[in-house]
């Protein structure tokens, strides 16, 4: 089974997320609403993907794809950052820092899956 982690600050959003990928199977989503809760979590279990929103509380979007991609142990996680944030300037910020994927909001349910997909297909 698969784990993806889904950090964002609006309950709505995770649960929308969770609500689109339902129909994957061999999928368990986990949820923070905190950046703070997501290196939680990442410290404590096994983690295939991160989905990440920029603006959050605490530490934001962009600082935890740093803390991903910055960490021996985390580096190789696929991160896809999930943000209403559709400016250039920000995609190429968090591709930048290391993200494997930008997703502008609003995005459709089959977006969201074939991105999922595609990364967790050419992860580990």
């Amino acid at each position: 089974m698969k784990r993806i982690l889904v950090a964002d600050d609006s309950i709505a959003t995770r649960a929308l997320v969770a609500a689109a990928l339902s129909d994957l199977q061999n999928l368990q989503v986990e949820r923070a609403s905190t950046g703070i809760e997501a290196i939680k979590t990442l410290s404590t279990s096994t983690i295939d993907l991160v989905l990440t929103d920029i603006h959050m509380p605490e530490i934001n979007g962009l600082e935890l794809v740093r803390f991903i991609k910055t960490d021996e142990r985390l580096r190789s996680i696929p991160v896809i950052v999930i943000s209403t944030e559709a400016a250039e300037d920000d995609r190429h910020r968090a591709l930048a820092l290391g993200a494997d994927d930008y997703l502008p909001k609003p995005f459709t349910a089959s977006q969201l899956q074939h991105t999922i997909k595609k990364h967790l297909m050419s992860s580990k």
